[in-house]
């Protein structure tokens, strides 16, 4: 399947990116986020991020299908 991923903040300076187009077997955003950590050597544990698919909060075991948008937001601070 084909997914657009979209980083933001530290991710996005790690990746070199703020968005990329993947092929992936990945059946969820877990599986995704593993391949795409390990290829981009992020350091967050999926369990400190949260994770939109088509513009909605879901859950790290949603099914994925072919075409979707997917987003990685790792913690942020502020002042």
């Amino acid at each position: 399947m084909n997914y657009r991923l979209l980083y933001f903040a530290s991710l996005a300076d790690r990746a070199g990116c703020a968005a990329e187009a993947r092929a992936s077997a990945a059946a969820n955003p877990r599986e995704l986020y593993a391949e795409v950590a390990s290829a981009h050597g992020f350091a967050f544990a999926s369990e400190r991020l949260r994770v939109a698919v088509n513009g909605a909060f879901v859950g790290w075991e949603h099914a994925l299908a072919n075409g979707d948008e997917v987003v990685f937001i790792p913690p942020v601070s502020g002042g």
